[in-house]
């Protein structure tokens, strides 16, 4: 087909605002699936993905679409996830597009994801089209919510669509805008093949399938290929577009969406955001890439019993195939023997993760508490990334301290400023910026009459270290604003801070896995509430087991586990006392030796105990 044709767009919007259904809508009118086939959010089709509600890969589908005066169309959507955690999937998204239906619901309006999004496709240069969705619920405010689409972000009236992603009104209208308003694909079909892998999968009998925009030439199965940044050569073993299970085709040219075996085996070759180009003399000039995932969040993962370590080593190799967002490398604990430590976008990130490997690889998994990467300048001036706590060197070996710092955006009706506010101070916030989003919408009253409602909301910026919001932030964000606050993030970089670390020894012996970096004047506060749920979680032994925090050396806090007392006089009927008392010191001896040479077994709960501090 010719390339002004083709339409490349993607769909983006806030967690839960209706993009899956749209896509469901989309393919049902174009009959890409035939209707006995179809199933809400069919491009969902991880069960985590459908049990949670949420997209966590993006998909791609191929649908042609004819309108009713007879011309013929090639779309290609690119179905995305909503959570920030997964915004990476989106900035691969947005590179292989011309466009982008930017999808608002019509009774939450703009959210903190949609402003992500927004700037996101901007710097893209991309055509936006807004949608107002789920216009057919009784508390919907589709003309309100326009309005606040017009106010925020500066799109005209005429701009924005309403439809409903349930019933299917206005789906119509809006596949004639995908084709009036975003522009067909610019590429040279006469020159070398160039082709932007957007991501991959893996396959046991094809190897490593890239995901690819064609930009310019054309690709065909059996023809060498190479990749620019690995300068890997291959033969292609199929190719073929997503319909939205694979189909295979004779070739892909320029401006299309599909996807390219490549017989390869290590998903490491084909990395994402690199260049397809011919494997021929000719070298093709490498098209810009994107900003690779950076991994945020970091903890370690260990098997409960130690006879899994390879297991887990395979299944991690086999996960890596399917998420090139995760990164691991080797580790071991004194406690917990050995493992991974293991990087993630986020808790959410790192939450999906643990359940695809206890569910899809039945592996019984322990993850210890999160952390972010420090920058840690020695005395000698060099410096070196720590993701680990018990990697921390030494106070006097350390000159300065530096960890990440976030801008996060908050949006929540104008009542819930001050929770807001008190919320994000405590997590030692830095106020940057405030601003009103009022929403006016008409309503009937009672009696007929016209009546006026306006909703304000506030959006508020801060800059916050990024270990406060690992834990409980946003539920407590969340909490505190009745569900109503949405969040948003990123990096902006690292500050020196005074920052220490937290170890805790149970019975004398230290437990690096239990290790966590905290802010000075807060360590004798979370030392002593971390040596208290300790206290309630490790089982009583036959002997004392004291739990104590220190700080470089110094003991902050500390709490005893009491012993178990086995009453070893039941048997004494009456008689001279002196026999109880022998039978009383024997076992007091006894319990001194098992003191000396016994082991305090940790339960996995006390692994997460550092994740509660601060809650009740």
């Amino acid at each position: 087909m010719d390339a002004s044709r083709i339409r490349n767009f993607c769909i983006v919007a806030h967690i839960d605002h209706g993009k899956s259904t749209l896509s469901d809508r989309l393919i049902e009118a174009t009959a890409t699936v035939d209707r006995r086939d179809m199933s809400d959010q069919l491009l969902d089709s991880m069960d985590l993905e459908r049990e949670k509600g949420i997209t966590i890969k993006a998909r791609a589908v191929r649908m042609d679409y004819r309108q009713p005066e007879g011309h013929e169309y090639r779309l290609h959507l690119i179905d995305t996830p909503g959570h920030v955690d997964f915004s990476y999937e989106v900035s691969r998204s947005l590179a292989a597009a011309e466009g982008a239906l930017l999808v608002v619901d019509a009774v939450e309006g703009i959210q903190a994801q949609t402003l992500a999004n927004v700037y996101l496709a901007m710097e893209q240069d991309l055509t936006l089209i807004p949608v107002v969705n789920k216009i057919d619920l009784d508390v919907a405010q589709p003309e309100a919510i326009a309005a606040e689409l017009v106010d925020v972000i500066g799109f005209s009236r005429d701009e924005i669509l309403y439809v409903s992603a349930k019933t299917g009104q206005g789906i119509s209208e809006l596949l004639d805008a995908i084709v009036e308003r975003i522009p067909p694909p610019e590429g040279a079909p006469d020159e070398p093949l160039r082709a932007l892998i957007f991501d991959s999968e893996y396959d046991s009998y094809k190897g490593v399938i890239a995901h690819v925009r064609v930009v310019d030439g054309e690709v065909r199965g059996q023809s060498p290929l190479r990749l620019a940044a690995t300068n890997r050569r291959f033969e292609a073993m199929e190719v073929g577009s997503f319909s939205p299970e694979l189909r295979r085709l004779d070739s892909l040219s320029a401006g299309d969406v599909g996807y390219v075996a490549t017989g390869l085996k290590d998903v490491a070759d084909v990395r994402v955001g690199d260049t397809m180009t011919i494997g021929g003399r000719h070298q093709s000039d490498p098209l810009p890439g994107y900003r690779e995932p950076k991994a945020m969040v970091f903890a370690g993962l260990y098997p409960a019993n130690s006879a899994d370590y390879q297991e887990l080593s395979d299944a991690l190799d086999k996960l890596r195939l399917s998420d090139s967002a995760i990164q691991y490398q080797p580790e071991s604990s004194a406690a917990l023997g050995f493992g991974y430590r293991m990087g993630f976008l986020g808790l959410l990130h790192m939450e999906i993760v643990q359940e695809r490997l206890e569910r899809e690889y039945g592996l019984e998994l322990v993850f210890t508490a999160p952390s972010v990467e420090y920058e840690v300048e020695g005395v000698d001036g060099e410096v070196q990334l720590i993701e680990n706590p018990s990697d921390l060197p030494a106070p006097n070996h350390v000159s300065e301290i530096r960890e990440p710092w976030v801008r996060i955006s908050v949006i929540a009706p104008h009542d819930y400023v001050g929770p807001v506010m008190e919320t994000v101070t405590s997590r030692r916030g830095i106020f940057d910026h405030m601003e009103y989003l009022q929403r006016s919408s008409g309503n009937n009253g009672a009696n007929g009459s016209a009546q006026t409602t306006s909703e304000i909301r506030v959006l508020l910026e801060y800059e916050l270290p990024l270990s406060e919001i690992l834990t409980d932030f946003y539920d407590e964000l969340k909490s505190r604003t009745r569900g109503y606050a949405s969040l948003d993030y990123s990096l902006i970089g690292y500050r020196a801070a005074k920052l220490v670390k937290l170890d805790l020894l149970i019975n004398g012996e230290p437990v690096d896995a239990l290790s966590a970096i905290v802010h000075s004047d807060a360590a004798a506060t979370q030392g002593r509430e971390l040596a208290d749920r300790l206290r309630r979680l490790i089982p009583r032994q036959l002997f004392d087991v004291p739990i104590q925090a220190a700080v470089g050396g110094r003991i902050i806090a500390r709490e005893t586990v009491r012993a178990m007392r086995k009453n070893v006089t039941a048997k004494c009927y009456g008689g001279d006392i002196t026999r109880k008392r022998k039978l009383l010191a024997r076992q007091a001896e006894g319990k001194k030796r098992l003191k000396r040479v016994g082991n305090v077994e940790i339960p996995q709960e006390a692994f997460l105990a550092v994740l509660q501090l601060g809650k009740n």
